[in-house]
């Protein structure tokens, strides 16, 4: 509850200024993309911040396995946009993708709220099998062995083995079970399990058609030079963010208290809000986004099917192969494995026989970047993983959900969004803005030193429980280091780019962001520790195994962000003055990968 007191002072603190400044300053249309974003991110981290506990808990995969299925899952979210922008950009246009993939959205999160029969776990010793008995959601579940018709609490004993507790002297197995000794299996619904890769696909799908081409109609709404657009681009995403918050709050205390098809049910609700709002406000788009050639797109092309029909029966049919990719973590590790390749390949090339030395350096300087960016994002997604389940196993959540500690980064960048935009501001005037090889150094230093600070004060841990306000610190520290971070890269890969290859490394960027979607998925797979029936079985070893995985994300932060910032002093000059002749940014805030938008652009 106290979260929720919360929220609504900072909403209404911060949000009613933004809506005043929109409605007095800037287009109509700005406020209509505004709530469809908000509602679409509100799906999306919705849906983000109860996942990997319905993966471990309803389904009941192993941690391990849980966390590589929401890399893959995750990694294609940042894939497929690169397909839905060409497609918008060639033929279909940018509102009536953003529509199609609205509506597969819709239909992927309400399919998500489909759950099925709950998996449930046995436990075979000496060839008797007990069950399992499984109760409540993320950190209220509870799990008992049921032996002679009684349940009995289980963890693991000094030794590791299964050791049931209270377990009477005349039982028919003994209290502590060996290693090998006994055989744990599951029952997954077939009918829910595929249900799941289903909703997922379409999420997918939808996300591609729908990501790339809502923020390409908010820079359409201003013409060139106008100097509303930098303000009007931090509007809309601080959209992003207060979406991103109340999922969190939301969604996580409904997947808790109600079920997990009220928390992802309402994660589809709001993105059929998302799509109403849009449809309602097209009058107020002044004409943006439509398709760049009608007739083209209207023309029969296949008996009575016309370009646009095929473009969307594509587009559905498509969730077949993606519904198969998903499922197979090892093949989306080669298709990126591929497409990192292909991309290099072509970038050495393309500098070698295509550039001058001027044009090769800012090149390279780019590639410096990109390369920052998936060691930022892959230890910052962490969050929807590694973090999360250290939230529900190893915090003193002082009676809020695990889920919603997911609210905390985008809580922060509304309260200090503002302050970072003033400070960029201050810097720009006086000619004093750090170069963004630094900046980068800067931000990579603060989301490893946020996963220190846990490991530093694991003194203060009560029975295996860190206090909140350590994670709290956590995230704040990955919050400033997205803002030193996140202002700077977008922008950077537009100016430092060869014209003739602007698009094309504006796509290397986001596969970055795919690539960190995988790596982090793999990373925090690694720091699963032992379930049965969805309850951790060793406290004490989760604990461990967290705080030992985030010593080395913490010091793999804090290692690049040192060379970062030594090596801004080494390759300063390959900018060659490409920010001199530009005015200072305003910043965009971001969240979890969100990629800003400034007058650089």
């Amino acid at each position: 509850m106290l979260i929720i007191v919360l929220g609504v002072v900072v909403t209404l603190v911060t949000g009613l200024p933004v809506l005043m400044q929109m409605l007095r300053n800037h287009p109509r249309g700005l406020l209509i993309l505004f709530f469809a974003e908000m509602w679409e991110r509100f799906s999306y981290y919705g849906m983000r911040g109860i996942l990997i506990f319905y993966l471990t808990q309803h389904l009941l995969f192993d941690q391990g396995d849980a966390s590589n299925q929401y890399g893959s899952y995750t990694s294609l979210v940042y894939l497929l946009p690169l397909l839905g922008g060409l497609l918008a950009d060639r033929w279909l246009g940018t509102r009536k993708a953003v529509a199609f993939g609205a509506l597969l959205l819709v239909a992927g999160h309400l399919t998500m709220a489909v759950e099925g029969r709950p998996a449930t776990q046995t436990l075979t010793y000496a060839g008797q099998t007990y069950p399992i008995a499984i109760e409540g959601r993320m950190e209220a579940r509870t799990a008992k062995i049921v032996v002679a018709g009684q349940p009995y609490d289980f963890g693991a004993s000094p030794e590791g083995a299964f050791e049931i507790k209270n377990l009477p002297a005349n039982a028919p197995l003994p209290a502590a079970l060996p290693k090998g000794s006994y055989e744990l299996k599951k029952d997954v619904d077939a009918f829910g399990k595929n249900a799941f890769y289903l909703a997922v696909s379409l999420i997918i799908m939808g996300v591609g058609f729908l990501k790339p081409n809502i923020s390409t109609i908010v820079g359409q709404l201003y013409p060139q030079g106008d100097p509303r657009r930098d303000s009007g681009f931090t509007l809309y995403y601080y959209g992003i963010n207060l979406g991103a918050f109340w999922a969190a709050v939301l969604c996580g205390y409904l997947g808790q208290t109600l079920g997990w098809w009220a928390g992802f049910g309402l994660a589809g609700v709001g993105m059929a809000a998302g799509f109403v709002v849009f449809v309602l406000g097209k009058k107020h788009l002044e004409g943006k986004g439509e398709p760049p050639d009608p007739e083209l797109l209207a023309a029969k092309v296949a008996g009575p099917l016309t370009r646009e029909g095929l473009i969307y029966l594509g587009g559905i049919l498509g969730v077949i192969p993606v519904w198969f990719l998903v499922q197979s973590n090892d093949l989306v590790g080669w298709a990126l494995s591929a497409s990192i390749l292909a991309s290099l390949a072509f970038i050495v090339w393309f500098m070698v026989s295509q550039c001058d030395k001027v044009e090769r350096e800012r090149m390279m300087l780019a590639l410096v970047l990109v390369f920052g960016s998936v060691v930022f994002f892959t230890l910052f997604e962490q969050a929807g993983t590694s973090l999360n389940l250290f939230a529900a196993n190893s915090v003193d959540l002082m009676g809020i959900t695990a889920a919603q500690t997911q609210s905390f980064n985008a809580g922060f960048i509304l309260i200090f969004a503002p302050v970072f935009a003033a400070m960029w501001a201050w810097l720009g005037k006086r000619g004093r803005n750090p170069n963004p090889t630094l900046t980068f150094g800067l931000g990579l230093l603060q989301v490893g030193l946020g996963f220190l600070v846990v490991v530093w004060t694991q003194g203060l841990a009560v029975e295996y429980k860190m206090p909140l306000y350590m994670l709290g610190l956590l995230y704040l520290l990955h919050t400033t280091g997205e803002l030193f971070l996140s202002p700077v890269g977008l922008s950077q890969i537009t100016k430092l780019s060869v014209v003739k290859v602007v698009s094309f490394m504006m796509a290397v960027w986001f596969l970055a962001s795919s690539i960190a979607q995988f790596v982090g998925g793999r990373i925090a797979g690694l720091m699963g520790t032992e379930t049965v029936g969805g309850q951790v079985l060793d406290p004490a070893a989760a604990l461990a195994t967290s705080l030992d995985g985030f010593n080395k994300l913490g010091w793999t932060g804090v290692g690049c962000g040192v060379v970062f910032v030594a090596l801004s002093f080494v390759i300063k000059h390959w900018a060659h003055g490409v920010d001199q002749p530009q005015e200072p940014a305003v910043i965009a805030p971001t969240v979890d990968g969100e990629q800003p938008t400034t007058s650089r652009v």
